[in-house]
């Protein structure tokens, strides 16, 4: 019994430094799809879109192929429910962009962990401990503090509602995620990602699409990070809790602020490193104390 927890409590520490990964590579991923929308490359929301999900199915396909056994599917409707969510998800939260700052944006997109912590109570009956509950208001407000930079004014018209509408289908996509685990691999969650969301992005990328070498190859290496990004989270779902998660996940904006600082240019403020103090200390907090009072809990 003693090497079965401990079996469990090395996979979570795995699962958390995917998440840590995860973060990472979709970070860079922003960065690279904020240059190629820049005036001069000539890519749209819509482009980056499908091309995401074109060359993640390739790359799994050439996965499977490699590999035999890889490609499971098991649980079909889960499979293909968690695909429409994410296809929703990319533009819903690309049209919120178009219509809202990016700030306002991120930060109601970045509420879908604690619904996804709202939908777990009710599908998975999970009860995060308190712990828990703190440590994702602290990453939260870190976030806010981030995204806001102290000068946001929100109101509320369509791209509100569509970055809400995003940040909805991203907590059903969290659940479904950690639901599948229990039945199907990373790699076979991620390809129907790919292939059921590819035909809900297709209508946006309808405008001609550009050329060129140099930023063909930066579209393609975005695309090969998301589908690392995917994979990692993916992957962590079938070791923690949704709640859990959902602190881990916090960490993503944190990453693409600092990352956007070296790499864009873009100026750090006060608030914004505050932000990332208070977002970092939370889930330190959550991962050490709320893992410590669950496991209290069970020994009681």
């Amino acid at each position: 019994m003693p090497a079965v927890t401990a079996a469990q409590s090395r996979r979570r520490a795995v699962a958390r430094l995917e998440l840590a990964g995860s973060a990472l590579c979709f970070g860079l991923m922003a960065i690279l799809a904020r240059r190629l929308t820049l005036p001069g490359m000539g890519f749209t929301a819509g482009h980056l879109a499908v091309l995401r999900f074109a060359v993640g199915a390739l790359v799994s396909l050439a996965a499977f192929g490699l590999i035999p056994g890889l490609y499971r599917p098991s649980n079909h409707r889960l499979l293909v429910m968690r695909g429409l969510s994410g296809g929703a998800v990319v533009v819903l939260y690309f049209y919120a962009l178009a219509h809202i700052p990016a700030g306002e944006a991120g930060i109601l997109y970045n509420m879908y962990p604690v619904i996804a912590i709202v939908m777990s109570l009710v599908i998975f009956k999970e009860r995060p401990a308190i712990h828990l509950w703190l440590a994702l208001l602290a990453a939260s407000l870190g976030v806010a503090l981030v995204l806001s930079q102290g000068r946001l004014g929100f109101g509320f018209g369509r791209g509100e509602m569509a970055a809400l509408a995003a940040a909805v289908f991203a907590a059903a996509s969290a659940n479904a995620i950690s639901a599948v685990r229990h039945t199907d691999n990373a790699a076979t969650i991620f390809f129907f990602f790919c292939i059921v969301g590819l035909p809900v992005v297709i209508p946006f990328a309808l405008s001609p699409w550009p050329g060129g070498v140099g930023p063909w190859g930066l579209a393609i290496l975005m695309s090969l990070l998301a589908y690392g990004g995917q994979i990692l989270m993916s992957d962590a779902y079938g070791a923690l809790s949704v709640p859990e998660a959902a602190i881990w996940l916090q960490l993503l904006p944190i990453v693409q602020y600092l990352l956007a600082v070296p790499l864009l240019k873009e100026r750090a403020t006060l608030s914004g490193l505050a932000g990332v103090l208070v977002t970092v200390a939370g889930v330190v907090y959550g991962t050490v104390w709320g893992h410590r009072r669950a496991k209290s809990l069970s020994r009681a």
